[in-house]
């Protein structure tokens, strides 16, 4: 059975992204992310996918799936669903599947996942698009490192599962 683990970064006051993009540059946290994912598949919405550095389109060494209602939309080298489920559908024999974004994509994988692997970064940044409302009464907080970077700060790593109920 697949653990489904929803991977953000986000800013003290949950924003993750501005005009389509990363409002920060944390190496660390690409680093993290690469670490995590690699050799996984990566759900995400079109729009994240589209966000990418074009050198880094798809991403490397996962599968990235990429979740449209466009139906013209194409993308070179990714397995493309119309539907969530469909995609969830599609992983369900994979021993882990991450979810990448963007806001909506997070919203709908928040209600699924087991796990939450999340980089907090300590100050808050300004955007337009935030990450959805974690109700922290369903997760169990299971890591936490704290690291402090040059430009941004201190920030942290975060992994939490999902309470047995």
């Amino acid at each position: 059975m697949v653990s489904i683990i929803v991977i953000s970064c986000l800013a003290k006051n949950n924003i993750i992204g501005k005009n389509n993009d990363i409002p920060w540059r944390l190496q660390a946290d690409f680093d993290h992310f690469k670490k995590q994912t690699m050799g996984h598949p990566c759900i995400m919405g079109d729009r994240t996918y589209l966000s990418l550095p074009k050198n880094a389109r798809p991403l490397p060494g996962r599968e990235n799936i990429v979740l449209t209602f466009d139906k013209e939309f194409k993308a070179p080298g990714t397995t493309i669903f119309y539907s969530f489920e469909d995609a969830l559908d599609y992983v369900k024999d994979k021993e882990k599947a991450f979810i990448c974004g963007g806001a909506s994509i997070y919203k709908i994988g928040l209600k699924v996942a087991d796990t939450l692997e999340l980089t907090r970064i300590h100050k808050d940044f300004e955007g337009d698009t935030y990450f959805p409302e974690i109700n922290f009464d369903e997760w169990e907080l299971v890591n936490h490192e704290e690291h402090e970077d040059n430009e941004h700060g201190p920030y942290s790593f975060m992994t939490y599962k999902r309470k047995k109920k």
